[in-house]
């Protein structure tokens, strides 16, 4: 009644903190890149690993980290060229993100996890499960395109970075993520990710949204056999149900939640259901490797 905790509590205590407000650590892989990353969890806990979209950094998933069960063992690295990462003349394609990622897996003793990529960080989700079949539980694409090839938004996009230089302009940034996120957070939020995106130099910007319009996987997607959910809000003004559905229709075992009012940022927005819904992706797949 007057607030003693035992020792044991305590330590429960601070462990359970320890695991929830993760501390961002630096890992080196082979090609010489270095990757900042939070790392949260029971250790003994299926391994899931979020991938960031174009211009933002781990920090994009910090909402949603906040909100997953500690029994869930979660890594979100910052990608090359974004954040606090190596800025390499080159390499940024899909591909060299999700060779980054194997690296990355290898160099923490990751034998197989699932994979969640963000928005465009769908593209190298999709091509890391291609390329490496074996290191994949499942994965999950949080308002990720099928592709960009087509989309509509493409072309205005490629013509708003064409022209960035260094110091990259911050209202090119505001613009770029404003439309999509800036509902969803507080000012001084959004102001800090503005911060964290301003990080990225012009040259990066160009190269990975230069890779994104070109990527398209859909021609091996029917390869990838690994349990898959795709999650959607039908707010989402860039990316159409159509696209889902047929990402869908093209993995061999893969689902669909759409929600309703949801827009484009849905752990942004709803982190508290996609945590949830994430937490039961997990736990009902993740039997499979007990």
């Amino acid at each position: 009644m007057w607030g003693f905790v035992s020792t044991a509590a305590l330590e429960l205590q601070l462990a359970r903190e320890a695991l929830m407000n993760p501390s961002v650590q630096t890992v080196e892989l082979p090609n010489k890149v270095h990757l900042p990353y939070v790392e949260q969890g029971d250790p003994a806990g299926p391994t899931l690993i979020f991938l960031h979209p174009v211009g933002d950094s781990w920090r994009a998933f910090d909402g949603l980290l906040s909100e997953l069960p500690d029994s869930i063992h979660a890594f979100a690295p910052t990608q090359r060229g974004h954040g606090d990462a190596s800025r390499p003349e080159s390499g940024y394609r899909s591909k060299d993100f999700a060779e980054d990622l194997l690296y990355f897996m290898d160099a923490l003793g990751i034998e197989a996890a699932f994979i969640a990529g963000g928005s465009s960080g769908g593209l190298a989700t999709q091509c890391f499960a291609i390329d490496h079949p074996d290191r994949v539980r499942g994965l999950i694409f949080l308002g990720a395109p099928l592709r960009l090839t087509d989309n509509p938004m493409t072309p205005k996009v490629l013509e708003s970075v064409s022209e960035l230089t260094d110091p990259v302009d911050p209202e090119f940034v505001r613009d770029f993520a404003g439309g999509i996120v800036r509902e969803y957070v507080s000012p001084e939020t959004f102001e800090e990710m503005v911060a964290e995106s301003m990080k990225v130099p012009a040259f990066v910007w160009k190269a990975t949204i230069a890779g994104l319009a070109e990527d398209d996987f859909t021609s091996e997607l029917p390869n990838v056999s690994a349990p898959a959910l795709v999650m959607w809000g039908d707010q989402d003004r860039g990316l159409p149900r159509s696209d889902q559905e047929h990402l869908v229709e093209l993995l061999q075992d893969a689902r669909l939640i759409v929600y309703r009012g949801g827009g484009h940022m849905l752990y942004w927005q709803l982190p508290d259901q996609v945590a949830a819904d994430i937490a039961s992706f997990i736990e009902e797949h993740g039997r499979e490797h007990r």
